[in-house]
């Protein structure tokens, strides 16, 4: 089971950006006031909880027509050139060629998405007293995925999304909120120790994910796991980078 979902960087217990304050239970009409000043506060309160609904409305991205906003994100079949991942490249090492554009990218007056990878240049595996592993190497894969939506809100099966317990046959771990990324973000931590950050900001779904693998010196031999020699890769120190990643990746796809 997933438990719910933790703020990263939260100030404490209690604090939850999620909460929607304004309303005092105290505040109300005083007793003996005559009914018809009571109807005048019942049509105020209405009207405030009309204006409050519109602009949450507004504020989640949704315009007038129903459709969400775009929030000035562009979604083409050049948009891998956002990877630049200059954070995850400084930590994993520099990219061994430019992203490349899978084949499963819609342009549909509904919907554009986006499907890029990025691999990083293969690392030979260190054992704990510094000393190489023999051919034993180690490589990074980061993967985008980045959708318009152009006409129905993405939002509740975003929030569905944040629920689930497997992602393609592999136990998600946790998930945790990050603060201040979109309207709201998510960092996954799957089981195998890859990694995604999910933001939804109005119409725009982006998605960024760290994997890793570890290639033996011969994979024929039959070898089960890694030898004790071996350092395992140590993913959870990348996931500031990969946040960090998502951020750019986010401004790039505003502006190109």
């Amino acid at each position: 089971m997933i438990s719910e979902p933790e703020l990263v960087g939260e100030d404490g217990p209690g604090s939850s950006p999620d909460a929607v304050s304004g309303f005092d239970a105290e505040q109300g009409p005083a007793a003996g006031r005559r009914r018809w000043h009571r109807a005048l506060w019942g049509v105020a309160g209405a009207l405030t909880a009309s204006a409050v609904w519109a602009a949450a409305v507004f504020g989640y991205g949704i315009g007038g027509d129903g459709k969400p906003d775009s929030r000035g994100y562009r979604v083409e079949s050049g948009s891998c050139a956002a990877m630049e991942l200059k954070a995850l490249s400084k930590a994993v090492g520099r990219p061994a060629a430019e992203p490349a554009t899978e084949l499963d990218g819609i342009e549909h007056p509904a919907l554009h998405r986006i499907s890029c990878t990025v691999d990083f240049t293969a690392a030979v595996l260190r054992g704990p007293d510094g000393k190489e592993a023999s051919d034993w190497s180690v490589g990074y894969q980061a993967s985008l995925t980045a959708e318009l939506h152009k006409e129905t809100d993405p939002r509740p099966e975003f929030e569905a999304n944040s629920t689930l317990t497997e992602i393609d046959g592999t136990g998600v771990d946790r998930v945790e909120r990050v603060p201040d990324l979109g309207d709201l973000g998510y960092l996954l931590i799957l089981e195998d120790e890859s990694m995604s950050v999910r933001v939804i900001e109005g119409g725009a779904v982006v998605t960024l994910t760290l994997s890793s693998w570890v290639s033996p010196p011969d994979i024929d031999a039959g070898k089960d796991g890694l030898p004790d020699v071996v350092d395992r890769p140590e993913m959870l120190a990348y996931q500031g980078d990969l946040i960090s990643d998502t951020r750019a990746v986010m401004k790039a796809l505003r502006t190109g």
